[in-house]
C-alpha cells in the first residue's frame, strides 16, 4: 500500500531554495525511512515538502487509493465550480481566451493585470463589460504585486467602474502598512495571495490578518505548508469576517486531486481556482476531468501511476 503526495514548487514563489529542494527532499525521506523523523513533523522552512508528506500520510491512512477526503465529489456526484483563468498576452489573444471560456460556460473570470500597458488592460476589461454586465459575469483581477503602493490606488480606481469582484495582491508582499491602507477603504475588495506564503507561525498569521484585514485570502495549500496550515488561515479569516477561496499552484493531477478533495469537503459554494493542472499536455492520467466550468472526479477513470510508484 502506498500513500502518494506531490511537492508543490514554483521557483521565485516557493519558500524552498531551488538549488537545495531535491537534496532536502531526499534527506527528509531518508530520515523517515530510518525512523528518525515523524512524517507529521512541522517543516516551516519546507512548506512544499510538508504538503507532500501530509497528503501522502492521509492517503496512506485511508487505504492508499488516492481518496483522501470522501465527499460527493469523490463519488462523482458533484463538480467543483472554478473560475476561468485568462493568461496574459496581447489584446487579441486575451479576447480569444475570454470568448472561449464564456463559450465553455464560465461565469467567473480571473484576469492577470499589471504586465501590459494600463490602457490596454482597461480596454480589455471594458470590452468584457460591454458584452456582459456584473450580474452575468464576475471579474476577478490578479496583479501579482505588480504595482507600487503609490500606483495601486490609481490602477484600482481605473478598474473599479467595471464592477470588479476583487483584486489579488495589488502590491508586493511584505509591505504590511501599505497593504493595510489599501484594504481599509478599497475601491475594489483586496485579496491576499503571495502575502501568506512564508508566514511560518500561528502568531505571525494571526498578527498579519489583524493588521491588514483583507476582504479575501487565497489559499494555496501546496505553497502554504498543507491542509493544517490552510485550515488555520481559514480560522483567522472567519474571525475577521473575511472570505476565502482555494487555488492550485500548477500541481500535476496528484497534488490537484488532494487539494480538490480537501476543498470540496469544506462545503464551498464560491468558484475556486482549481483549473491550473489542466494546462499540461503530459499530465498524469487520473479521475480528474474538466467539464465546462466544473472540475469533476470520475471514479470510472483509473489512475495511471505505476511509473511514479516504481521510482
Amino acid at each position: 500500500m502506498t500513500g502518494l503526495g506531490e511537492v508543490s514548487f514554483i521557483p521565485g514563489l516557493s519558500v524552498e531554495d531551488p538549488d537545495e529542494i531535491e537534496i532536502q527532499l531526499d534527506h527528509v525521506c531518508k530520515l523517515i525511512s530510518k525512523g528518525e523523523m515523524d512524517p507529521g513533523q512541522e517543516l516551516p522552512s519546507l512548506p512544499g515538502i510538508q504538503f507532500a508528506l501530509e497528503s501522502a500520510m492521509i492517503d496512506l491512512d485511508r487505504g492508499g487509493k488516492r481518496i483522501l477526503f470522501r465527499s460527493d465529489f469523490t463519488a462523482g456526484k458533484a463538480g467543483i465550480l472554478i473560475n476561468g483563468l485568462i493568461w496574459m498576452g496581447d489584446r487579441s489573444y486575451m479576447k480569444k481566451q475570454i470568448s472561449d471560456k464564456l463559450d465553455q460556460g464560465f461565469r467567473v473570470l480571473k484576469l492577470k493585470v499589471g504586465a501590459m500597458k494600463p490602457e490596454e488592460e482597461v480596454e480589455v476589461v471594458a470590452w468584457i463589460r460591454s458584452e456582459y454586465d456584473s450580474g452575468d459575469l464576475e471579474i476577478r483581477l490578479d496583479a501579482n504585486g505588480a504595482w507600487s503602493p503609490e500606483e495601486a490606488p490609481v490602477r484600482m480606481s481605473q478598474f473599479a467602474k467595471f464592477g470588479i469582484h476583487s483584486i489579488e495582491q495589488p502590491i508586493g508582499a511584505g509591505q504590511l502598512q501599505e497593504m493595510a491602507a489599501l484594504c481599509s477603504d478599497p475601491v475594489i475588495p483586496v485579496a491576499l495571495d503571495e502575502e501568506l506564503i512564508g508566514i511560518t507561525s500561528s502568531e505571525e498569521r494571526h498578527r498579519l490578518m489583524e493588521q491588514i484585514k483583507p476582504a479575501y485570502i487565497i489559499l494555496k495549500p501546496g505553497l502554504l505548508g498543507g491542509f493544517s496550515v490552510a485550515n488555520e488561515w481559514i480560522q483567522f479569516a472567519n474571525q475577521l469576517g473575511a472570505d476565502w477561496w482555494v487555488t492550485s499552484a500548477l500541481e500535476s493531477s496528484v497534488g490537484l486531486n488532494a487539494i480538490a478533495q480537501w476543498t470540496c469537503q469544506l462545503g464551498v459554494s464560491m468558484p475556486q481556482g482549481l483549473g491550473t493542472g489542466m494546462i499540461y499536455s503530459n499530465n498524469i492520467h487520473s479521475p480528474l476531468l474538466m467539464e465546462q466550468n466544473r472540475l469533476w472526479y470520475r471514479p470510472e477513470r483509473e489512475w495511471k501511476l505505476q511509473s511514479i510508484i516504481d521510482q
